[in-house]
């Protein structure tokens, strides 16, 4: 098994045909014709990812409405059209809705701090009103509960 970190650009570092796997978890970009290129007549791409308005309670919270093109940005049936561009077959594609709830506010500014593109540019000092919004959301309803969405997708090279 080979295990390599990607500046996410093309091309991928690999020569034409060099594997039968590919495995990805939540790419920022898929480069579908990197990951034909790279794959053995037959091989596979399995991968789970961020789908549309993904925790969007959240962004929406502190950012307001999102339109409709940020909301689906990340949707699966734009990753079908990719692969089948690139000229590989899905197999799978599926998704699910789950949610999270954060319990404290501490928990809200941890997830935001970590995943920075949620609400870009977060910090306490210029987001405070809203965290003490939020926080007293939370203490009312006991949590502040958002829709995570994932999808995980399978796609084969032709033999």
């Amino acid at each position: 098994m080979t295990v390599v970190a990607d500046e996410d650009r093309p091309p991928l570092p690999f020569a034409d045909a060099s594997f039968d796997l590919v495995v990805c978890r939540h790419p920022v970009t898929v480069w579908w014709n990197e990951i034909a290129r790279v794959l053995q007549p037959g091989g596979t791409y399995v991968s789970q990812q961020v789908g549309p308005s993904s925790v969007f309670e959240v962004v929406e919270f502190f950012l307001g409405p999102q339109d409709e093109e940020t909301r689906n940005a990340r949707h699966p049936e734009h990753a079908r059209a990719g692969a089948e561009a690139a000229g590989l077959e899905v197999v799978d594609l599926r998704s699910e809705r789950l949610h999270t709830a954060f319990h404290d506010i501490g928990a809200v500014v941890y997830f935001l701090r970590k995943v920075v593109w949620m609400v870009p540019g977060f910090t306490v000092d210029a987001h405070r009103e809203r965290l003490r919004d939020m926080h007293e959301h939370i203490e009312r309803e006991g949590s502040f509960t958002a829709t995570t969405t994932r999808f995980l997708i399978e796609a084969r090279k032709p033999r």
